[in-house]
């Protein structure tokens, strides 16, 4: 009789835990449960690729960093100024921005505004 009580009792709690673990599986493979799975597995990417971008972001700022040091340093440009740097040179045409005359040796003299010469008005055929 104790071995029938036994036999039954195993049998029970086996149906019990197989059908607690079927049900488990019908419940995670409902349309709402395999959407929110979906939907946190998105998230969980979107934060790694997010993370991965930032990283790669600042690494391209810190290497940029670097080579733009070592260029100006290899062209002189981080150098200490220990003379006086010659006065910049403006070109004539933004020198002469106010309507005086080009610069010397110019074919063409300077016009501020060379449609007001033509005779030639469209508003007076209408």
């Amino acid at each position: 009789m104790f071995r029938r009580t036994f036999w039954f009792t195993t049998g029970v709690a086996a149906g019990v835990w197989a059908t607690t673990k079927v049900n488990r599986k019908l419940k995670q493979l409902t349309p709402e449960s395999l959407a929110a799975t979906a939907a946190n597995k998105a998230l969980e990417a979107g934060e790694r690729l997010k993370d991965r971008a930032v990283g790669f972001a600042l690494d391209v700022r810190d290497n940029m960093a670097r080579r733009e040091a070592e260029l100006g340093d290899a062209l002189g440009l981080n150098a200490p100024v220990d003379q006086e740097l010659p006065p910049s040179r403006r070109l004539a045409a933004i020198e002469n921005h106010d309507g005086a005359a080009r610069a010397e040796g110019s074919a063409l003299p300077y016009h501020p505004n060379p449609y007001k010469t033509n005779p030639y008005n469209r508003n007076e055929d209408h």
